[in-house]
């Protein structure tokens, strides 16, 4: 497994001396903006080379970023495998400091994208304030968890007692990607392209410390906590820039009810959905999926981004 040509991999300290991993890939030619992707819960930048490339093929300078605790940032559980974290605030803190040091070295105008959780805590970043991006995109964006109808309250109910139960860093689930879920099924509620998950697995081998398994029962409450934060009533109605949101009906990880509702309450929010056609990982789906979704996401970020002005232009060059 190869990174792009002129891809470059540099570890970010974050204020408290945490290392996270970072790649950055600029443009060929043309000089459009810069762009920074982050990822979703369990995931890698390597996963999202085939789009990282895309985006720099069209201009932008694109940067991606681990969270801390999980692929090649070290973790915050109590094993290597286990996605565990006390709080989201402490992801929205490095997202915060790496953005206001990020958006400082950069030409023109910038945009973020975020898939899964990195779609959620992409949004929530906007919505507080502490990220201020020209536009924003978010891919299958954690705004609920697809909890087979389930209701919040009922969810959080088990998430607090399951933390009074034990430490909050053992793992909610074992196999798949979500509960009662098996290795076997992780595939089919990621993605219909088996080249493109097979692409992953690879990766995986190749760099085995990216690999990581379920989340942790601190992990699941403190995703909860964050979603009452920034959902409750007023707050995405405040949020002026705009946002896309691509979504499908078929995800079997996050709530496609909560993304068209969001969508709704934005004021210049806009919907991308999909049907049976569409696993979790769209940007990562069969061709007739994917590329539909970067033509929408090319076509959005052209009406909101506008392009740098001359000045900018040649500073980055």
């Amino acid at each position: 497994m190869e990174l792009p040509e002129g891809g470059v991999e540099q570890f970010w300290m974050a204020p408290d001396g945490w290392p996270i991993r970072r790649i950055d890939l600029a443009p060929r030619h043309h000089v459009r903006g810069s762009l920074l992707f982050m990822p979703g819960r369990g995931d890698f930048y390597e996963k999202y080379l085939e789009s990282l490339e895309e985006w720099r093929d069209a201009g932008w300078h694109v940067t991606s970023l681990d969270w801390r605790g999980q692929a090649g940032s070290g973790r915050l559980g109590m094993d290597d495998s286990t996605g565990h974290v006390d709080d989201f605030s402490v992801w929205i803190e490095d997202l915060a400091a790496f953005w206001a040091q990020w958006r400082v070295e950069q030409a023109g105008p910038v945009a973020l994208i975020g898939h899964s959780m990195g779609g959620h805590l992409a949004l929530r970043a906007l919505a507080q304030g502490r990220v201020d991006p020209d536009a924003l995109v978010l891919s299958a964006p954690m705004l609920g968890f697809a909890a087979g109808g389930a209701p919040f309250w009922s969810q959080k109910a088990l998430g607090w007692a399951m933390l009074k139960l034990g430490d909050a860093r053992r793992p909610a689930w074992s196999g798949g990607e979500k509960p009662a879920s098996s290795l076997h099924a992780r595939k089919g509620l990621l993605t219909h392209d088996a080249r493109r998950y097979q692409q992953e697995m690879d990766w995986r081998a190749a760099r085995p410390e990216l690999a990581m398994g379920p989340a942790s029962w601190g992990w699941m409450a403190a995703g909860l906590r964050s979603m009452e934060t920034f959902m409750a009533p007023g707050v995405l109605e405040r949020v002026e820039t705009p946002v896309l949101i691509l979504s499908t009906a078929a995800d079997g990880l996050v709530c496609h009810r909560a993304n068209l509702k969001a969508a709704q309450r934005l004021p210049h929010g806009e919907i991308m959905s999909f049907g049976p056609e569409a696993a979790h990982e769209i940007l990562r789906e069969v061709d007739a999926v994917r590329t539909p979704a970067m033509a929408r996401i090319e076509a959005f970020l052209r009406e909101h981004v506008a392009l740098p002005i001359r000045s900018d232009l040649t500073r980055a060059l």
